[in-house]
């Protein structure tokens, strides 16, 4: 009983996430229901309401990308080299996330456990910046150094790769070199 529970509850999460992956980023309970094989009612057996569902789903994404997120690069290689393994893995994310993403975005102002989990998000990306340029942001001042970090974190956001790929029509490649070159230009050139 317990597995069959279990096996539905995932049902209604891979039902949900497939339509978004479809461009239906606000499906109706009655369409979640309907993709994964029960009843309207029956879904709410499993979620609390459809905010409840997109957590779930959310948490699936961000568990699948996690492996997409170790950066392999030392942390002495030539600062393009480390930008381009960034931007790289930011584009691995972002795609893989795809439209959850976006759900996420157009929910954490009114869910607060969404909007924590982006804050989370957002830090642990943010970090990540921090430690892979260290060297170059340790040379500049400290006021040099916030608005050069924020610079970064909003070229390697969510948000930019979506504008990139999207409105600029940008392929996987091009986003990646174009963020690389971006990071390139705001880092102070340090001598090993």
């Amino acid at each position: 009983m317990r597995s069959d529970s279990k096996r539905n509850r995932d049902a209604v999460v891979d039902a949900l996430l497939e339509l978004h992956r479809e461009g239906n980023l606000q499906p109706s309970s009655n369409e979640v229901a309907e993709r994964a094989g029960i009843s309207p009612r029956s879904l709410f057996r499993y979620f609390v309401d459809i905010d409840d569902l997109s957590r779930a789903a959310i948490t699936r994404q961000l568990d699948r990308v996690r492996p997409l997120l170790d950066l392999d690069v030392a942390s002495d290689a030539p600062v393009m080299d480390r930008a381009r393994v960034l931007a790289a893995s930011r584009d691995r994310v972002f795609e893989a996330m795809g439209p959850s993403g976006t759900v996420a975005r157009i929910r954490a102002p009114f869910q607060p456990l969404i909007a924590a989990q982006l804050t989370h998000a957002r830090t642990f990306f943010r970090q990540q910046i921090e430690r892979l340029f260290a060297h170059e942001l340790a040379a500049l001042t400290p006021e040099q150094r916030t608005p050069t970090l924020a610079a970064i974190d909003v070229l390697c956001s969510f948000e930019s790769y979506q504008l990139l790929r999207s409105d600029h029509r940008m392929s996987s490649d091009a986003a990646v070199d174009t963020v690389a070159e971006a990071i390139v230009r705001l880092l102070p050139a340090v001598a090993g």
